[in-house]
């Protein structure tokens, strides 16, 4: 069977892909390369140019490439971006959807796996987030990813799918430097670039309820993300059906303590990070039960948070050799 990777050449759709071919499976990307990165791709993954908003050139994909399943990760995904441009995000993250299940129902495809986030869940009040913790998404981004688990769900029930959804965590590393995040919106990234251009990283709040009075959040490597998807992908039948589980660690790790693993992995200790006033509306404290996947899938993570920022790390300095400067 061939699999539709959808967004495949970017951060995360490029680890899947190449996890994939890696379980020996068959795979074809699409993307609209507006972010994506054509050169992350296995030479065995061939790359159509374009976009989930554009019908004919799915039915033209799902038939030439003889496609039997998709992974869907194609998605605008940035929160403060969602919010100035609300109708831009449902446009492409729930009506882009839309349109691909259309497709996926024309022609016969049977199996379906989600890109979903734990940004649903909004500020969950809990030690542990489970897949039952009410989904109270708080911007538009979230909004757009639980509204897409519904179309995912109803369509699967309705047409004979078996889906899955992963709702997951912050997600960061590399599983190899060509790889790496090259965006600036999660928070290894843009730690990394305020050390590189002199400045100090900020840590926005230290008032919290929590141990160090800084924000405290889940991080899952790149690479474990990646082979969840395989396990979600190999674990369906096409018989129907639908899971919904969390891909984390189950550990938290505060802002404070992941500034100080930057700060030991790149030797760069000055400027040291800098408090400011909190962001509005950042929860204190999100971090998964994980119980659920491992039971399902058979799935757990392989590593640690200390992986996750060095593999970041090499990865920063293939694509920024200007951070290569002396450590103090």
């Amino acid at each position: 069977m061939t699999w539709l990777i959808t967004g495949g050449a970017g951060y995360i759709g490029a680890h899947v892909a190449r996890a994939m071919v890696t379980a020996g499976e068959d795979a074809v990307a699409l993307d609209d390369v507006s972010s994506g990165i054509p050169a992350r791709l296995p030479a065995q993954v061939p790359l159509v140019r374009g976009s989930v908003l554009d019908r004919a050139l799915l039915d033209r994909t799902f038939t030439e490439h003889g496609v039997t399943g998709v992974i869907h990760l194609a998605a605008k995904k940035q929160v403060g971006e969602s919010v100035e441009q609300p109708l831009r995000y449902y446009e492409e993250n729930v009506h882009g959807l839309t349109v691909l299940l259309e497709a996926v129902v024309a022609a016969g495809v049977r199996r379906f796996v989600f890109s979903s986030s734990a940004a649903v869940y909004g500020m969950p009040d809990v030690d542990l987030v489970t897949e039952d913790t009410p989904a109270v998404p708080m911007n538009p981004y979230g909004e757009t990813k639980l509204a897409g688990e519904w179309l995912v769900r109803a369509t699967g029930h309705a047409h004979g799918l078996e889906t899955a959804c992963l709702r997951y965590f912050n997600v960061a590393g590399a599983a190899e430097p060509a790889l790496a995040d090259t965006g600036v919106f999660n928070i290894v990234p843009m730690f990394f670039d305020a050390l590189t251009r002199g400045e100090a990283p900020r840590i926005f709040g230290d008032d919290y309820p929590t141990p160090d009075g800084t924000c405290v959040r889940d991080y899952i490597h790149v690479q474990d993300l990646a082979e969840a998807h395989v396990a979600a992908a190999r674990a369906m039948s096409g018989t129907g059906g639908d899971l919904t589980v969390n891909v984390g660690t189950g550990d938290g790790v505060s802002v404070r303590e992941m500034a100080g693993l930057v700060a030991e992995v790149t030797g760069r200790h000055e400027p040291a990070a800098q408090v400011v006033p909190r962001r509005a509306g950042d929860p204190a404290r999100v971090v998964a039960a994980c119980e659920r996947i491992s039971k399902e899938l058979r799935w757990a993570p392989r590593f640690g948070v200390r992986d996750m920022v060095a593999s970041a790390w090499e990865g920063w300095l293939l694509h920024h050799p200007e951070a290569a400067g002396p450590a103090s």
